[in-house]
């Protein structure tokens, strides 16, 4: 096959045989890994300062024959692999040496041998061709939703304790997905879902609106986080009616007003008299707990801070979380990330009584 007659301005690589429309400037550091590295083959062999490049066209399908034939140890072996006309493939090779400076195949009898600068070329060309073969996937891959990014808000003040296992079970499916966690208190993740700066959020059904798309997901019981030295330290259920006149801690932070509330209203429902007090966040809170200072209502905490428990509360009422993302088609990879939050969950048996939440 004979080489194009038009010289490109730059070196470029293109894809194979008959097509040439796309090109990566192979001397250019942000191009296709390894590719920038081909212009360096041409004085590898003798030691010599690499040359600056110069103008070439040098393109992805001469990689392929030069591949083949190093791989087939013949041109003839080559050429039919290739379905490329032996001279044309010569041809082809003659000038890639050239271009590059070097001798890339030592003929012998049986065939051919690749020489020191081939076995460099060899080596970075087999790179060039996998990045383009991987950037040729890019649409296709965004478009299944096995590459892309997903920015997820976790709320902070009450957990769901499926979380761990959806990030899990999604990133060992989706391993090209970006995933960014960022953890606050839910009213803000809210904000920063409805501005864009968030795909998706995993809070509690107050902070669900009108204006978002939701999955409703599986509900969680109520636990009490208490000091290892408090009168209610303990392991087992704990009766509700232990949480008269204690002190309950809540954040008093006007973007986690919803779990407020909800604390509030879980006391109420279940004819709790307690003292609401705003706790400081984070570790002084559970510092506050293991000092024996206040109780903390929540659920499916992730780790508890020293001498600090954990007792389940012993009632009927759950809080439900959801997924929560905005009223627009969302990108393959969160369509899948929905998906995959849908299939993991649980049935929630028996029914339970589920507090109300008002937004």
């Amino acid at each position: 096959m004979a080489a194009d007659k038009g010289h490109r301005a730059a070196r470029s690589l293109s894809r194979p045989a008959d097509s040439h429309d796309k090109t990566v400037n192979a001397g250019d550091a942000s191009a296709a890994p390894g590719a920038y590295l081909l212009g360096d083959v041409r004085n590898d062999s003798n030691g010599a300062a690499p040359s600056e490049p110069k103008e070439d066209t040098m393109e992805l399908r001469h990689l392929r024959y030069f591949i083949a034939i190093a791989e087939e140890h013949s041109f003839t072996r080559a050429s039919e692999r290739l379905w490329v006309a032996q001279p044309g493939l010569s041809t082809q090779i003659r000038r890639l040496e050239k271009e590059l400076e070097v001798k890339l195949f030592e003929r012998h009898t049986r065939g051919v041998r690749l020489t020191a600068a081939g076995e460099l070329l060899l080596e970075r060309a087999r790179s060039v061709l996998a990045a383009a073969e991987l950037a040729g996937a890019t649409g296709s891959d965004l478009r299944a939703g096995v590459a892309g990014a997903i920015r997820l808000g976790l709320s902070s003040e009450a957990r769901w304790s499926q979380a761990a296992q959806l990030l899990e079970r999604f990133s060992s499916k989706r391993p090209g997905v970006e995933l960014t966690l960022l953890e606050g208190h839910g009213g803000t993740l809210w904000s920063d879902l409805r501005d864009g700066r968030l795909d998706a959020v995993i809070a509690c059904s107050s902070f669900r609106s009108g204006d978002l798309r939701s999955l409703e997901l599986r509900a969680e019981p109520w636990v009490v986080l208490v000091g290892a030295d408090h009168r209610l330290a303990g392991y087992a259920p704990l009766d509700s009616d232990e949480l008269q006149g204690e002190q309950i801690a809540v954040t008093g932070h006007r973007d986690a007003a919803g779990y407020d509330r909800a604390v509030a209203g879980l006391l109420d429902q279940l004819g709790v008299t307690a003292a609401l007090m705003p706790g400081a966040p984070g570790p002084a809170r559970d510092a506050a707990v293991a000092a024996g200072e206040a109780l903390v209502l929540t659920t499916a905490p992730i780790a508890l801070a020293p001498g600090v428990l954990q007792r389940p509360l012993d009632a009927d009422s759950v809080l439900t979380f959801e997924l929560m993302w905005r009223d627009e088609t969302p990108s393959s990879a969160l369509s899948a990330f929905i998906e995959e939050a849908g299939g993991c969950l649980e049935p929630i048996a028996p029914p339970r009584r589920e507090l109300a939440l008002v937004a």
